[in-house]
């Protein structure tokens, strides 16, 4: 295990270090949990929720930059800072190429977490392969066809005859093992009209959600919960 210099303790919610400021040591958690989160505009995204015996504050240290994420305790939460002196030894023992391939990967590593944690790329609910019958209507009458995969806000509908982008319909969704169908109002966010390969680019449409009854997703979420634990 690592040397440590000194011991910290927090209460449930206190601040360990903000985003953006300046620091590069190295906790490790001795006792509690740590949330690791990014605060974009009014929303909070939590990046990660760490327990006893993870290290957290390493990314400072190794690229030489500032505070990619904020911390706070979970709980009453003991963090111990690694020797700096002990670190700094073992650490310059690297060779010069071999540090400066670590810190393009903690680099490549910050800049992943910025764009998972972007508004604007970032779905609200994750999507899950899953395949259910459906049915909508077109100018050419009732379609049936295929989700691709799925969340509690949107969908993939594999379709030969996808519909025009911002086009909005009515969605019939049939699950497992009940009797009613599903009827969700949907919007086009975009289609696939041509493709060189079908097996991994079928044709079809990315369809968002816009109204759905608090019955009917609540039955669409237990489905989705179900066949995430059947993983």
């Amino acid at each position: 295990m690592f040397q440590i210099a000194s011991e910290e303790t927090y209460q449930d919610g206190q601040i360990i270090f903000k985003e953006g400021s300046a620091g590069d040591w190295i906790y490790t958690i001795e006792e509690g949990a740590v949330e690791l989160y990014k605060q974009v505009g009014a929303e909070k995204i939590v990046v990660s929720v760490l327990q006893s015996g993870d290290m957290f504050g390493e990314l400072a240290y190794f690229a030489g930059i500032r505070r990619t994420v904020s911390t706070r305790a979970v709980g009453a939460t003991t963090v111990g800072i690694i020797d700096r002196s002990l670190l700094d030894k073992e650490y310059n023992r690297l060779s010069g190429d071999f540090r400066m391939i670590l810190k393009n990967l903690v680099l490549r590593f910050e800049k992943a977490i910025e764009i998972t944690t972007d508004p604007r790329l970032r779905r609200k609910s994750p999507r899950i392969p899953k395949t259910l019958a459906l049915s909508f209507k077109s100018k050419a009458g009732f379609i049936k066809a295929f989700s691709e995969d799925i969340s509690t806000g949107g969908m993939f509908i594999k379709t030969t005859k996808p519909l025009a982008k911002g086009e909005q319909f009515i969605l019939k969704l049939k699950l497992p093992d009940a009797s009613e169908t599903i009827k969700i109002n949907c919007e086009v966010s975009w289609n696939r009209t041509e493709t060189s390969d079908p097996v991994k680019q079928p044709l079809g449409m990315g369809i968002n959600f816009i109204k759905i009854s608090p019955k009917d997703h609540h039955r669409l979420k237990k489905e989705l919960i179900k066949s995430e634990i059947k993983k």
